[in-house]
């Protein structure tokens, strides 16, 4: 469950409400607030700059005011631009904006600023809208039948018209997109982006930084696909000011656009106008993250770790790092500038288990397994089935016993529970002494990547108080263990001397 008061705007709402708050969107300049309370009523609050709180003036608030217009209407989706304007839908499928409107990025015709929440039903009405993104001054929806809709500021062709005229109301975007059916939509700052139902993506606007992928610079006034995408189906999509992330049903992460700040993940500041593959230790993607008005990018893995790259509090990090977060939300609360939402929050707990949450759930579980270890008088309960699947050894080890209970002699309890646990997790949580232990294991069982996570452990956890107990614990194990925890010794700038180590350890 997500914990709102990461986000500082929340430090004006008084903390016996923040219990109530069901979603919320952080947006502006990090100073505007939209929640919705688990009786339906919707708040707001901050600097309201162009109106955009929409209750009715500019007046700062810094305290919580409810907007009676739409309280009672659940709220699906919710998009902000940079003036800022503010575009949501509803459970019934209608769009309602408000906020600032220069370039007509409300839809209602006009370019004079909207105070208070007006349904936006020109070219809409009959049509179920089911998703919104806004750019920082154009608009688009998807509707339920796979179309889109766009209109707003339109110098660069975002708004797939074919022209770059603004477009002062509700637009359908065919071209290309004439016979397909939208899934998803995503807007950069002058961007715009397409998934269809066969996971092609389509791409038209802004492209100064190779932000639509084509392997070119030159803006684009209609969708085009993406060709370098061929065979490739993508299934999320997510912008940034000027880069883009895609998610594949694979789980594999592509990127291209601007990268001034690594928000491709590439390893380099080279912007790159194909798409690209990211790599994340391996790891299968679940969720990616970006938002117009940032440089900041996110993503979750399978095992629910959850990575950032790109402007962080003003630095440069050119490669997915692991955080301690467990969502990607919490990336863009402490990292992203400004502290925005980079979606509409359900800040609810979702009852939902990923395959990674439910096996973790189960490990040790009396109730499910089938077979326990027996380790220092200690039962430790598993299933053998995802053993097998997951450890080579225990494949060959349980094809063919029937044993219930197997006793454990050759490691100790806290040692052989972080192996079994981390074939549920594919995680580690162990002291660098037991890591000693577990790394002996890993190398006997061959579990290459466990033996990472145990070096890793040993080497973060290293220090001059331990390193000799580490060391000698390590001479009972092969000369390899001994090996890494020296190497593991000299990385983490420890005050002994190499020289002492040498003599004591004949390394």
């Amino acid at each position: 469950m997500v914990d709102v008061g990461k986000w500082p705007i929340f430090a004006l709402c008084p903390q016996e409400d923040l219990k109530f708050i069901r979603k919320a969107c952080v947006f502006g300049s990090g100073n505007e607030v939209l929640y919705i309370t688990k009786n339906d009523e919707v708040f707001v609050m901050g600097t309201n700059s162009s109106g955009c709180l929409g209750t009715g003036d500019a007046q700062s608030i810094i305290e919580p005011r409810c907007l009676n217009v739409l309280s009672g209407k659940e709220i699906v989706s919710l998009s902000c631009g940079s003036g800022p304007h503010v575009v949501i839908v509803t459970e019934d499928g209608e769009v309602y904006s408000w906020g600032h409107n220069a370039y007509s990025q409300l839809g209602n015709g006009s370019t004079n600023q909207a105070l208070i929440p007006s349904q936006v039903s020109t070219n809409l009405v009959n049509k179920k809208v089911v998703s919104v993104a806004c750019g920082s001054h154009h608009s688009m929806v998807s509707t339920s039948d796979g179309e889109v809709y766009a209109w707003g500021y339109n110098n660069s062709g975002q708004v797939g018209s074919g022209s770059t005229a603004n477009q002062p109301i509700p637009r359908r975007v065919t071209s290309c997109l004439q016979n397909k059916v939208v899934i998803a939509i995503a807007c950069g700052q002058m961007s715009s982006m397409a998934i269809v139902d066969n996971g092609e993506v389509y791409a038209w606007g802004y492209n100064g930084n190779g932000q639509l992928g084509l392997g070119s610079s030159g803006n684009q006034p209609t969708p085009c696909r993406i060709a370098a995408l061929q065979g490739i189906r993508v299934e999320q999509i997510v912008c940034g000011y000027a880069h883009t992330l895609a998610l594949t049903d694979e789980g594999v992460m592509y990127a291209w656009g601007a990268n001034s700040y690594g928000q491709l993940g590439t390893g380099n500041k080279s912007n790159q106008s194909y798409p690209v593959q990211v790599c994340v230790e391996k790891e299968r993607i679940v969720e990616i993250a970006a938002c117009h008005s940032s440089h900041t990018s996110a993503a979750k893995s399978q095992s629910g770790q959850v990575f950032m790259w790109g402007q962080c509090r003003g630095q440069a990090v050119i490669s997915p790092h692991l955080t301690h977060f467990s969502c990607t939300d919490d990336v863009f609360a402490c990292f992203s500038t400004p502290a925005i939402m980079w979606r509409l929050l359900s800040v609810e707990p979702d009852e939902h288990l990923t395959v990674a949450q439910s096996l973790k759930k189960e490990f040790d579980n009396p109730e499910t397994s089938d077979l326990k270890f027996l380790v220092d008088e200690k039962y430790i309960h598993v299933h053998k089935v995802i053993l097998q699947i997951r450890c080579e050894h225990f494949r060959s080890f349980l094809h063919d016993s029937n044993e219930d209970v197997i006793e454990m002699n050759q490691f100790s309890y806290p040692v052989f529970r972080a192996f079994l646990e981390y074939l549920y997790t594919d995680n580690i949580s162990i002291s660098p002494e037991d890591a000693i232990g577990l790394l002996e294991l890993a190398t006997l069982y061959r579990e290459d990547r466990l033996k990472q996570l145990c070096q890793h452990t040993i080497k973060q956890g290293i220090c001059e108080d331990n390193a000799v107990v580490l060391l000698s614990a390590a001479v009972k194990y092969d000369a390899q263990v001994q090996g890494n925890l020296f190497i593991c010794c000299i990385e983490t700038k420890t005050k002994l001397s190499s020289v002492s180590i040498h003599k004591s350890y004949g390394l």
